[in-house]
């Protein structure tokens, strides 16, 4: 498997935390963590796969460091690479937003060319409305570690082992 480049956006350090756990259940040497308020297109280009980790704040809004990246991940040549989220939010307090910002992401590079991986489905959530939802399913791995951190670790192990065998 060719390194994953996992990038991420972290305002309190939950995202960064799950971010780690990831790439110690994918493996140390298979993980290359990235804070995206430092990132660059090139640095995605870099990575034929790639993990995108964003929260959700408030009613729908993209944590700022992700929202501050997304014009060097949209201007990115994502052709041909394999693309996987993991996101952050608020399924109780903010239960018609749950999870949008992967699914902004996710719609902002639907038509760059690359493949999505790690879909999930939305069974033990409660939530009202999710961007992150696509045809019944979320596109990626959703976490809420206000309400539900203890179920984190098991639904982390559940996804990765999803994900692993699918990048190449």
């Amino acid at each position: 498997m060719e390194k994953i480049g996992l990038f991420y956006g972290s305002s309190t350090g939950n995202t960064e935390m799950v971010a780690e756990k990831i790439r110690d259940i994918l493996g140390e040497d298979n993980v290359e963590l990235i804070n995206v308020d430092s990132a660059t297109t090139a640095d995605v280009e870099s990575f034929q796969n790639l993990i995108f980790g964003v929260s959700t704040w408030g009613i729908g809004d993209i944590q700022d460091d992700f929202a501050d990246f997304m014009p060097q991940l949209e201007d990115a040549n994502l052709e041909g690479k394999t693309v996987a989220f993991f996101g952050l939010g608020d399924q109780f307090t903010y239960a018609d937003s749950f999870g949008d910002a992967i699914g902004m992401v996710h719609e902002a590079i639907q038509d760059k060319g690359c493949s999505f991986i790690g879909q999930i489905e939305t069974t033990g959530y409660e939530y009202d409305a999710s961007k992150a939802e696509i045809d019944g399913k979320f596109i990626g791995v959703l976490l809420d570690e206000d309400s539900e951190s203890d179920l984190t670790d098991e639904r982390l192990a559940k996804w990765c082992a999803i994900v692993k065998p699918k990048f190449q």
